[in-house]
């Protein structure tokens, strides 16, 4: 999709977005003052939010996908998900607390995360491609905080704002990936110690691997790519539930253990 928006403009919404991330103020999504940017817009103002966090000495560990749900892509009018990355500030301890007033309107998502022991290029990655290049799959939560009011936006506007990537966490157990089923491996988030929302991998795209292909793909658009130790997280396997102060969240994971954090 072509480019609309100036390079100057990309620079003043990249910094608009990163500021009300660092600041925690909200924003009407930014596709109503540019009704025309495109997707390769979106990215380019994401890539420099990240160019922005790494010139401050923050380190990209990882990626993320998003809208991985067949559902979720029907309503928002995609064909494929979409991809943020995560920075090592992100990162949450596992049983760590995170600060409710840090973020703007939090929720969690529970998620499969795997790391790399191979790099992952495109074009023509594919699930067998992503499989040989797990090295080991951890449970994770994602907290995400769109920086948009009232939580109402567009794909344009979330794919710009590093889709809606805040903080995670990443439980402590690894498995290889030859161990399990990535397809049936099933989890029970737990809210305050009540279960609140239940999942398979299969949620993610059919398989978590396909979302991790289709992010690659998308990325050597770009040229880039996924290096030897990336962590990645593989997609929301349900709604987001939204939490606050006070809030105590457990992730339970078939054969991969827990994770948990508490808001305070």
């Amino acid at each position: 999709m072509s480019e609309t928006l100036s390079k100057a403009d990309v620079q003043k919404l990249a910094e608009h977005l990163e500021n009300c991330q660092l600041e925690v103020r909200d924003t009407p999504k930014i596709t109503e003052a540019h009704p025309n940017m495109t997707m390769s817009d979106a990215y380019d103002v994401q890539y420099v939010i990240r160019e922005r966090k790494t010139e401050r000495g923050e380190r990209v560990v990882g990626f993320k996908a998003g809208l991985t749900s067949r559902a979720k892509m029907k309503q928002m009018g995609v064909e494929v998900p979409c991809y943020g990355f995560l920075c090592d500030s992100f990162a949450v301890p596992d049983g760590g607390e995170v600060d409710a007033t840090s973020l703007i309107h939090p929720k969690v998502e529970p998620e499969i995360a795997v790391v790399l022991k191979h790099p992952l290029r495109g074009p023509g990655c594919h699930i067998g491609t992503v499989m040989a290049a797990i090295d080991f799959v951890m449970p994770a939560i994602e907290i995400i905080d769109s920086r948009f009011r009232d939580f109402k936006f567009d794909v344009i506007s979330v794919v710009a704002d590093n889709c809606s990537s805040s903080k995670f966490v990443v439980g402590s157990r690894c498995r290889p990936a030859d161990q399990l089923d990535l397809r049936t491996l099933g989890v029970v988030m737990e809210l305050n110690g009540e279960p609140v929302a239940f999942g398979a991998g299969a949620a993610v795209l059919g398989h978590p691997a396909a979302a991790i292909a289709m992010m690659v793909n998308m990325m050597a658009e770009r040229g880039d790519f996924m290096p030897v130790g990336t962590l990645i997280l593989t997609g929301g396997i349900t709604e987001a539930i939204a939490v606050k102060a006070g809030d105590n969240v457990t992730l339970r994971a078939q054969d991969i253990g827990s994770v948990s954090l508490r808001f305070i």
